[in-house]
């Protein structure tokens, strides 16, 4: 079974409408061990095809077919390596961020943001002012599990590099498998509301899956408006990565202001570590009672089940846990990685998918509706996807738009009549008003 066939399947929908699927799953041009280029390609084709028969039921036309430009879907998930602000690259890894060597194996750490940082250097018993080799030279007598532990315990970012047997093996992965690709469930009873443009998304989403998820809705002609916390801004670089289309302000979610949009929103999207948000009442039950009907999306990285489910990470990470890392490894010696971070984009592309799914059922039958995915879920997907060696696939030319001193990838999902280009750049962190449009 492909990954669209496997999410449309997890998602409930009619298998029939998969003849609208002109797949070119095998062209795309990224190399790897692991079949990414299908994995990214099904994410997109699944969010596409919702989204026509979004479309079609609001418009009450035929659904349009769908079919995907190899080349756009390869650039969109490598849209850090091609975006450009007046002329300069962005620079995603931070200097303690990365693979290091230690006593019984290699560990994975992720510290771009400032207090992930902290929370590594404390977990560890390092100075604020720790450098690349010195943090090398304190870890290397490190066994990899130990740090893994003491890091978590701190709240930071650090996994065991393991190979795919290990994580087989361990309690976290046989949760994990027990999950749906993607998963839409109804929550609470609602009147049926009416599918529209324009639909109010309050975007509550860190990199990378969630953004990519609204920044798709936005394409589809969603108001997004995405919520930064008070003093915990995204790097500039990630918040015009994944910023099309959007709109921004900076909103405390205990103030009045955040509760009326929260109570008018259609769908409210949420990319923070499960039970981050709880202390505002933010769990899927209290959002649909505030506002009756709401499709609420959630995005993780464990799933919110076993024993890491509530624990942070990433796509690097969730790379280096599972096996991946190992697998991409191209001499043997040294983890490697995927050409793309490509459990993050297929993550926010399935929920994508998942949300325009929930709004058809929400016109048709009512309810408020709850959709979830996870990264070690799209890994497991990748592992268990046929391998057999290395796919080789010829340069492509990225498909890249500018907009001012911005260049961003331009956008891969598509369906027959729905739009090529973003609607509008990115806009300044903050710089819009805390209301709907």
């Amino acid at each position: 079974m492909s990954t669209l066939e496997n999410a449309w399947q997890s998602l409930g929908e009619d298998a029939g409408a998969l003849a609208l699927v002109r797949s070119h799953a095998d062209a795309i041009p990224l190399d790897a061990v692991l079949p990414v280029g299908p994995l990214v390609h099904d994410a997109i084709a699944a969010a596409s095809l919702s989204a026509s028969l979004l479309a079609a039921r609001r418009d009450r036309s035929a659904a349009g077919e769908v079919e995907l430009d190899p080349d756009r879907v390869a650039t969109a998930v490598t849209s850090e390596k091609h975006y450009r602000l007046r002329g300069q690259p962005m620079s995603p890894w931070a200097e303690l961020s990365g693979f290091w060597p230690v006593a019984d194996g290699w560990v994975r750490t992720h510290a771009n943001y400032p207090h992930h940082r902290d929370r590594l250097l404390t977990a560890l018993g390092l100075p604020d002012g720790t450098t690349a080799d010195g943090f090398l030279a304190a870890v290397h007598s490190w066994r990899a599990d130990d740090i893994e532990v003491r890091v978590a315990e701190h709240g930071g970012v650090a996994v065991a590099v393991r190979t795919e047997e290990q994580w087989r093996g361990h309690p976290q992965s046989a949760a994990v498998a027990q999950q749906p690709l993607v998963a839409v469930d109804r929550i609470a009873d609602a009147p049926a509301r009416a599918a529209r443009e324009g639909f109010r998304v309050l975007d509550l989403t860190r990199v990378l899956a969630g953004p990519v998820a609204t920044r798709t809705l936005a394409l589809w002609g969603a108001d997004v408006l995405r919520v930064e916390p008070p003093g915990l801004p995204e790097p500039e670089y990630q918040h015009y990565d994944t910023g099309a289309g959007k709109r921004s302000t900076v909103l405390d979610a205990g103030s009045a202001e955040f509760g009326q949009l929260l109570e008018s929103a259609d769908v409210v999207v949420t990319g923070y570590r499960p039970g981050a948000l709880d202390r505002f009442g933010l769990v899927p039950e209290a959002i649909a009672e505030r506002s009756p009907g709401a499709v609420i999306a959630r995005v993780s990285a464990w799933g919110g089940v076993g024993p890491w489910g509530y624990r942070r990470g990433f796509d690097s990470i969730v790379q280096a846990a599972t096996g991946i890392a190992w697998l991409e490894s191209v001499d043997g010696e040294r983890p490697g990685a995927l050409p793309a971070q490509a459990l993050d984009h297929s993550a926010g592309y399935l929920l994508a998918a998942a949300i325009t799914s929930a709004l058809r059922r929400r016109a048709d039958e009512g309810g408020a509706w709850l959709a979830e995915v996870s990264l070690a879920r799209v890994a497991a997907e990748l592992l268990g996807a046929p391998r057999d060696r290395r796919h080789r696939h010829a340069a492509f030319t990225p498909t890249v738009v500018e907009a001012g001193d911005l260049v961003l990838a331009a956008p891969a999902p598509s369906f027959a009549g729905s739009p090529r280009d973003w609607s509008g750049p990115p806009v300044a962190l903050g710089s819009s008003a805390p209301e709907w449009r």
